[in-house]
């Protein structure tokens, strides 16, 4: 009788506590992403088992992570932290980690399979940048404090520049700048922030920058200039989403995919694929359906238990928020061409499953925000 009593308050622990709202949100992103990949890739087989795969790799994640209290993910985040670095040094070594694209930032096992550390990291930066920032607490402006919690991130946003990924190093600083500013960093620190980067953006242009990351920026403004590159992709994107108008040409009727003229259709510019097979109506899920993911991780945070849970949950968020702005700004020709994936959609395992395990950590926070009775 009394093992009954248990796990029946168990169950409404559960039933309670568990955010089924933002759970079929993410799996409904997740399974409309695998639908869109299969119509966009070019042998749709092999990148939907990938993507499948990964998505319940992420659902397992998901399930463990209801069991482990966030707060000891926080408590061992010194080794997770010391990981991230030994990964994101591994990547860089000729042999171990496999030049690609431009940058060298994927683990490659055989043909198939490939892990890019970088996306795990961004998960460990979270939960490390989470504790850190509730250890230091109200003393966050003290100049000290300051110093160390910009060392912290800027060893990991340094090692990713060397890869070199100009476009995940700017997704670290905006899961930074979003958490610093969630703590209530002062504005003094938010002035000379801006100031440096004035500074440094010179600087980066001519000795940081590769080439075809100065033409990525160069052609946002004038595509013209590269016709065949970077331009060529933009010019594309942007026909096959006004091919698209109200409903779309239907899902597998893309001309993109028969003519073969949008690059990367099944990952960079999934979306402009969206917008061609699905039409405006399409685009306005896809957004919505992401625009809710994000809002709801924002609301779990704010009603989190402590500010641990907090800084987790906005962290997770602005990690999203500047994936959705960036690839579908790319797509429409207002952000620089950077490879980042839209969340959910875009093809790419160590994407989704790092996306999974990001909303694991949400609802982890969720499912603690009041005392449960085990």
């Amino acid at each position: 009788m009394i093992l009954q009593n248990d796990n029946l308050s168990k169950h409404k622990d559960f039933k309670k506590n568990f955010d089924f709202l933002l759970f079929f949100l993410t799996l409904a992103a997740a399974v409309f992403g695998i639908v869109m990949i299969s119509s966009a890739a070019p042998s749709a087989g092999r990148y939907v088992l990938v993507q499948t795969a990964a998505l319940f790799m992420g659902l397992g994640a998901v399930a463990f992570l209801i069991v482990v209290d966030y707060e000891y993910l926080a408590s061992i985040s010194g080794y997770l932290y010391i990981v991230s670095v030994i990964l994101l040094i591994l990547v860089l070594i000729p042999g171990i980690g496999t030049y690609d694209n431009g940058a060298r930032s994927w683990f490659r096992f055989g043909s198939l399979v490939g892990v890019q550390p970088a996306e795990l990291v961004k998960l460990a930066f979270i939960i490390t940048f989470a504790k850190h920032l509730s250890v230091v607490d109200d003393l966050i402006n003290r100049p000290r404090n300051v110093v160390f919690l910009l060392i912290h991130a800027g060893i990991l946003i340094g090692l990713i520049l060397l890869q070199p990924d100009f476009g995940t190093a700017v997704v670290f600083g905006c899961i930074m700048i979003t958490m610093l500013f969630t703590a209530k960093i002062s504005w003094k620190y938010i002035g000379c922030g801006i100031g440096a980067v004035a500074a440094v953006v010179p600087l980066a242009w001519f000795f940081v920058l590769k080439d075809y990351q100065k033409e990525r920026i160069i052609n946002l403004f004038n595509p013209e200039n590269d016709p065949s590159g970077t331009g060529y992709q933009v010019a594309q994107s942007k026909m096959a989403i006004g091919s698209g108008k109200i409903f779309g040409s239907g899902l597998y009727q893309g001309g993109s995919q028969h003519n073969n003229f949008l690059p990367e259709r099944h990952t960079d510019f999934i979306f402009s694929v969206v917008c061609e097979e699905l039409g405006f109506v399409g685009a306005v899920l896809v957004v919505a359906l992401l625009v809710a993911i994000i809002v709801r991780c924002i609301i779990i945070g704010i009603n989190a238990r402590n500010n641990l849970g907090m800084y987790i949950c906005l962290g997770v968020a602005a990690m999203f928020t500047f994936h959705v702005v960036e690839n579908v700004g790319m797509c429409i020709g207002i952000m620089p061409v950077t490879g980042i994936p839209l969340p959910f959609f875009s093809y790419g395992g160590s994407s989704l499953l790092t996306n999974m395990i990001a909303i694991g950590m949400v609802l982890n926070v969720k499912y603690r925000s009041k005392v449960i009775n085990f």
